[in-house]
This record gives C-alpha cells, sequence and structure tokens, in this order.
C-alpha cells in the first residue's frame, strides 16, 4: 500500500466509492448535478416544418412568378390551410410552413404589390427547416452519467423536461490541521499562515457537483483530530495536513483509533507523496491529503475528482490531452511528476510551457498555472516539441504573469 503508482493509488480508492442514489432535482437547480437518467425526446424538434427566414412561403414550382397573398403565419400562430397553386403567406422567422409550401423566399429577394408579391425562381426546401431537424421524437438526447451544463439544460428543456433524475450530491467534510493554520481575518502569530488550501478545496469540491462542509483548522492534539473526524457527518471526509508521519502529523493516528481500513498508505507521486486514503470504522471514507497547497491541489485533481464523480455515476477521469512541451525538460525520477503550467498556441499547436520553481507551497505557481503536465516514472528528458500529456485546469480565464 506504500508508495502506489498513481493510477494504481486510484483504482484502490474508486474500488471502495459506489454511486449514490438519485432523486429529482427542477431543471433550473440540476447545473453541476450528474444525470441519473437517459434523457429521450418524446417528440420531433421542431414538431413542424419552420421558416429560417422573414419572407414568403411558397410553392417551388409556382416561381418564378406573381403570387397572390392569402395569409400570415408568425411563430405560434400558424397559417391554417393549404396553399394552393398561384398563392403566397406571409411569414416570420420560426414559424410554421404552411401545408404545400415547400420554400421560402426572403423578403430582400421578393417585391409587394397590393396584394400580390413578385418571387424569383426558387429551389424547394430554400431557407426551410425541417421538422425533426434539431432531433427525432424517440432519440436519446443526453445519457446517465453526464453532467447538466448550460448547454444540455437547454436541450433538456427543449425536450420538454420540467425536472430530471439525477444523482445526489456526495457530502464531504473537510477540514485542515496544523497549529500554524489560521483563517482570515484572524491576525496570524509570528509562525503562522493562512488557510489557503482547505478554502481552495471548498470551492473545487462544490463545482464538481457535491456539498462541502469545511470546518474551523484543528489544532496538533491527537484527541482533537480524532473528535474532528468522529464528528463529520459525511460519505467523505478530507483532511488538509498532518497526513505524513512527523510528531505534528495526527490525521493517521486518530484514523486509526477511529478502525481505518488503509487502502493507500502513500503514492508515488510529486507532489503529494504522504496522499492515504481508506474506510473508518463506520464506513465513511477518509481521503488524507498533503498540507501544502500545490500537493493537496494536484492531488485534489488527480484522486479527489475521480472520487467525486464516482459517487455521482460519471466517468471518474482524469482525462488527460497532449501538448508540445515549449522547452527541454531533463529526465524524471522515480516519482510521477506532475508539473504546474501553462498552456498557449504557437503556430496553430497547443505547448505546455511548466515553471521553473515547482515548490509545493507557491500558491502564485498554482493561480498562474491552467494545466498540469505529467512526466511518468523515470521518463526520459524531453526536447523542445516533443509531445508531452497534460491535464488542463477549469479556469475562468487564462492568466499569464511573470513566474514563466
Amino acid at each position: 500500500m506504500k508508495l502506489l503508482a498513481v493510477d494504481d493509488a486510484r483504482a484502490r480508492m474508486l474500488a471502495e466509492i459506489s454511486a449514490l442514489a438519485a432523486e429529482a432535482a427542477a431543471i433550473q437547480s440540476s447545473i453541476g448535478r450528474v444525470l441519473a437518467e437517459d434523457v429521450t425526446a418524446v417528440r420531433d424538434q421542431p414538431p413542424f416544418a419552420a421558416s429560417a427566414m422573414d419572407g414568403w412561403a411558397v410553392r417551388s414550382s409556382d416561381t418564378p412568378g406573381t403570387l397572390r397573398i392569402v395569409g400570415e403565419s408568425a411563430a405560434g400562430h400558424g397559417y391554417v390551410g393549404a396553399v394552393r397553386p398561384g398563392e403566397a403567406v406571409r411569414i416570420f422567422t420560426g414559424a410554421a410552413v404552411p401545408a404545400g409550401c415547400d420554400a421560402i423566399v426572403i423578403q430582400e429577394d421578393a417585391a409587394r404589390e397590393g396584394e400580390a408579391v413578385v418571387v424569383p425562381e426558387t429551389r424547394s426546401g430554400n431557407h426551410l427547416r425541417p421538422a425533426g431537424g434539431d432531433f427525432m421524437a424517440g432519440a436519446t438526447l443526453l445519457t446517465r452519467g453526464t453532467r447538466i451544463d448550460p448547454w444540455r439544460l437547454s436541450l433538456a428543456a427543449a425536450a420538454g423536461r420540467a425536472e430530471l433524475s439525477v444523482a445526489r450530491r456526495p457530502r464531504v467534510a473537510l477540514f485542515s490541521t496544523g497549529e500554524e493554520i489560521v483563517e482570515a481575518p484572524a491576525t496570524p502569530g509570528p509562525f503562522q499562515i493562512y488557510d489557503s488550501g482547505s478554502r481552495a478545496l471548498e470551492a473545487l469540491i462544490t463545482g464538481w457537483g457535491a456539498e462541502a462542509h469545511r470546518a474551523r483548522p484543528v489544532r496538533d492534539s491527537l484527541e482533537a483530530t480524532i473528535e474532528a473526524l468522529r464528528g463529520a457527518e459525511a460519505d467523505l471526509v478530507v483532511t488538509v495536513g498532518g497526513a505524513s508521519v512527523g510528531d505534528h502529523d495526527l490525521v493517521r493516528a486518530a484514523a486509526e483509533a477511529l478502525g481505518l481500513q488503509m487502502k493507500v498508505a502513500s503514492v508515488a507521486v510529486r507532489p503529494g507523496k504522504p496522499t492515504f486514503f481508506g474506510v473508518l470504522g463506520d464506513g465513511r471514507r477518509l481521503l488524507g491529503l498533503p498540507g501544502n497547497p500545490a500537493s493537496a491541489l494536484v492531488c485534489a485533481e488527480l484522486f479527489l475528482r475521480p472520487i467525486l464523480n464516482a459517487y455521482q455515476g460519471a466517468t471518474p477521469g482524469p482525462e488527460l490531452r497532449t501538448a508540445k512541451a515549449a522547452q527541454p525538460l531533463p529526465a524524471n525520477g522515480p516519482r510521477e511528476h506532475w508539473m504546474r503550467a501553462q498552456l498557449g498556441y504557437e503556430d496553430g499547436v497547443v505547448v505546455a510551457r511548466p515553471y521553473r520553481d515547482q515548490d509545493s507551497s507557491l500558491v502564485s505557481v498554482f493561480a498562474a498555472s491552467d494545466a498540469l503536465l505529467r512526466r511518468a516514472p523515470n521518463a526520459p528528458a524531453v526536447a523542445e516539441g516533443d509531445v508531452v500529456d497534460v491535464l488542463p485546469l477549469a479556469r475562468a480565464s487564462s492568466a499569464r504573469s511573470t513566474l514563466e
């Protein structure tokens, strides 16, 4: 269980995770949730042939010519009846095409003359959206395990859904440990630092579809750590700090006092070697992350996010992409290395440029990064332009900085 390969460690963790039960959610409340059902179309969309432009609905066989205007078709108010030879109907974008018509003449190409309209030659199907052009009745629009975003919500709404069956949000209890940690706005002592890691993790957990319950930092006391673990009501307990084996690293000992069955004792990864995972005596899962912010956030991407995805029935991931190295990289050591990096484009190709300083305590480097670059254990040196694996980070925007 010690110094497991990253993939092996993640597999052992995921083996202990089962998808949570489904629940109904109003469609507008489903953003970020994972579908527990397929969404199927109950009718064609659009349910009728519709005009793609403002103009005139005509029979293409009547064009070119002068046609008698017999009515109007607007969105939500279609023309009732069939159009006969020599007739045309005024039509607007999105309106149903009247029976008998097979083309639209846009208004710029036509000339109205009283109760008639002069139209040019027009081909069948011109500026016409066919019934079912977006999707057909019975089509599977979204599949179980899909995470809802605004675009998928739009598709579900187009299918007439007011609510969706989604996986219950995993409940995550999150707390950091250490006498050196203090929360703003408190004033830190001369040997203390502000808690940044757990605040970032709380935001990540929420963004990944779970409920985060962040507790105040726990002092370096075995009894206090045991009580914090015992009182955490959650599917998954996540600790930040105290995961190593030093005199002040008490999380493992506290977990063992609560019946911990260790599944992963450490991981051959840089940063994040002390990461561990197990099952407490009452069945709650426990993920212990290192205290250094970069280590905690890297391992959150590698392990915490897949765990939360698995709880929700989504593909665990992570999903890697490829890029070209923007600079030479030396041969890697025995631990898999995930380097904070900046993505960019050069000559139309995605390139990855890792930052020079990869110290696991540097929050500023992570804040400027938009990807993690993977170096396999004992990987040979990389030349500029060689293909490398990257894990893009979800960023609101790509921020460059002087840290390059």
